[in-house]
């Protein structure tokens, strides 16, 4: 990434050293006693709701789900009572810039891409700033878990998944290299077709990668090269391939390469992925849908178009979770995302696990996050009601069976006017 200490000193000398924000929330401890929730309707999202239920979690992990009474409860827990309020897994962002992106208008606080076309080596988690401003926005949203994704070239670099609560780049990762990255070639529309000769670059790309690692496994003293050190996991199958392609005949393209690769990959964007329903459900090809609060690709494409996408894929069989497609300030807005795709025919259900579980599954984090279950993570969410409406407030949330502070920039400044109304007597 672009040095952070370099766009510092030009911070410092323009005077714009500010708009790096610097969140003064505290991290939350880690967890030392069990905590039980009880009382309250338990969402798993695996599973069917259960009603009037309980979750134990401890050691940071969820140890026990059910209803009625509480077997060998730890009598050092520590208990809340729901009474009646609603527990669902922390929601899971599968695309973003968190961390990587401030303030949209000042270039001095983007650091989501690296100088060259070719930069598999790069991390995204390198350059996260765990005090940023948006982290605790996003988490008052009820989204505890994100992908972060670097953008910039035609291969950018790998993501990180993160966990939205840490005092450094390493509390924050869950797994510091989750995805590689590709921004798929599309055709000009000034006219000329260099996507041809651009896939071919990326194929000789791939072709030297492979024949280096062969290299290398027959001969250990061989000079490393970082940038296809970076590229083994995935060209292995051990880490998705994140392809960035939005056009039919960009995802077409993406999912024919891949094949003849043995490559699997997701498709990041997929705004026409309902043109080729045949391709992704041949070869198994996940969507990650960013964000359904957008235009249509096309003036020929109804205006509700985006808004039916989610349901048409899930309709095909095709596996696929909601992203937002915003700046990182507007990650908060995911649930209502999935909530749009809901009114729009999409099951309420499997608007939920778009959100969640799926998400986490195509991200590589299934094993882990997306739902309440024995053995995962206790990342969770406490509502007074369905958190895709606009309406519900998330009341407590904890990551890793940590509590953590839903306050942010957005909640002081409405408590701060707030109380200057209360002040001059037009509230109570």
């Amino acid at each position: 990434m672009k040095s952070k200490l370099f766009f510092a000193c030009i911070a410092i000398l323009t005077g714009t050293s500010t708009a790096f924000a610097q969140s003064r929330q505290v991290p939350a401890p880690a967890q030392k006693t069990p905590v039980l929730l009880i009382g309250g309707s338990i969402h798993p999202v695996s599973g069917p709701t259960i009603e009037d239920g309980w979750v134990m979690i401890e050691n940071g992990k969820i140890s026990s789900v059910g209803s009625g009474v509480v077997p060998d409860m730890d009598p050092n827990a520590r208990v809340i009572q729901l009474d009646g309020r609603h527990v669902y897994p922390g929601l899971v962002a599968a695309d973003s810039q968190l961390g990587l992106v401030e303030t949209g208008a000042v270039d001095v606080t983007h650091d989501h891409d690296e100088y060259g076309s070719w930069t598999p080596e790069t991390r995204a988690f390198i350059a996260l700033n765990p005090d940023s401003d948006l982290l605790p926005v996003t988490r008052a949203a009820g989204i505890m878990t994100a992908m972060v994704t670097p953008d910039g070239g035609r291969m950018p670099g790998r993501s990180t998944v993160i966990r939205l609560d840490g005092w450094t780049p390493e509390d924050l990762a869950i797994d510091r290299e989750a995805a590689l990255v590709i921004e798929w070639p599309r055709n000009s529309r000034r006219g000329g077709d260099r996507s041809e000769s651009q896939i071919r670059e990326l194929d000789e790309f791939f072709e030297s990668a492979a024949a280096y690692h062969n290299a290398r496994e027959h001969d250990p003293t061989m000079k490393p090269d970082i940038r296809y050190d970076a590229m083994k996991q995935a060209m292995d199958g051990h880490a998705p391939i994140l392809v960035r392609a939005s056009t039919a005949s960009q995802i077409e393209s993406a999912v024919t390469w891949a094949h003849s690769r043995e490559l699997d990959i997701v498709i990041l964007g997929g705004e026409e992925s309902d043109r080729v329903i045949d391709l992704l459900v041949e070869h198994e090809v996940p969507v990650i849908v960013r964000g359904v609060h957008r235009s249509p690709v096309s003036r020929h494409v109804a205006p509700h178009a985006p808004h039916e996408l989610p349901k048409i894929l899930h309709d095909a069989g095709i596996k696929f979770c909601i992203a937002p497609r915003d700046r990182p300030a507007h990650v908060r807005n995911l649930p209502h995302h999935a909530a749009t795709a809901s009114a729009h025919g999409l099951p309420r259900e499997i608007a939920l696990r778009s959100v969640t579980l799926d998400a986490a599954e195509i991200i590589g984090q299934g094993d882990r996050l997306g739902s309440i279950e024995p053995g995962k993570s206790g990342t969770l969410i406490i509502t007074n009601g369905d958190p895709l409406e606009i309406m519900t407030d998330i009341e407590m949330a904890f990551i890793d069976g940590r509590e953590i502070d839903l306050t942010s920039r957005h909640t002081q400044l409405r408590d701060k006017y707030r109380e200057k109304y209360r002040q001059q007597g037009r509230v109570n």
